[in-house]
């Protein structure tokens, strides 16, 4: 492919469209009994990219990617227009927002949230009378 092809094709998409959205990562949920684990993809997200937010009950999830490019390269055409991974979720009141944890290792984003002592199963006791 030409550069003139690749400008060409720049150049018939509107502006707006050009400014990049952010990216949803692929994420997997996963339930216990002591709370949920959240896998999220965020592959070029360095840690200290890498956003975690809990206002009110919305969990936001945002990462700015970083490409590392070889010194003196700018590249022509790129697949990945988009500069940042970014998702929400509406979280329930079962879990406690103020015990996350969260790990980040090979682009993978790995975040533990808790159930509230409420929301935990618990055993009832049986007294013999």
């Amino acid at each position: 492919m030409s550069t003139e092809v690749v400008q060409r094709e720049t150049q018939n998409v509107p502006t707006a469209a050009r400014q990049a959205q952010p990216l949803s990562p692929r994420v997997d949920i996963i339930e216990d009994a002591d709370g949920i684990t959240l896998y999220a993809d965020m592959p070029g997200v360095p840690r200290e990219a890498l956003h975690v937010q809990v206002e009110g009950d919305t969990l936001t999830l945002r990462g700015d990617i970083a490409i590392a490019l070889p010194q003196g390269m700018d590249p022509y055409y790129a697949e990945l227009r988009s500069s940042a991974w970014e998702r929400s979720f509406t979280l329930s009141r079962e879990l406690d927002a103020s015990g996350i944890a969260a790990k980040l290792k090979d682009g993978v984003l790995d975040l533990r949230i808790p159930k509230a002592e409420h929301a935990k199963p618990r055993k009832v006791d049986v007294q013999l009378v």
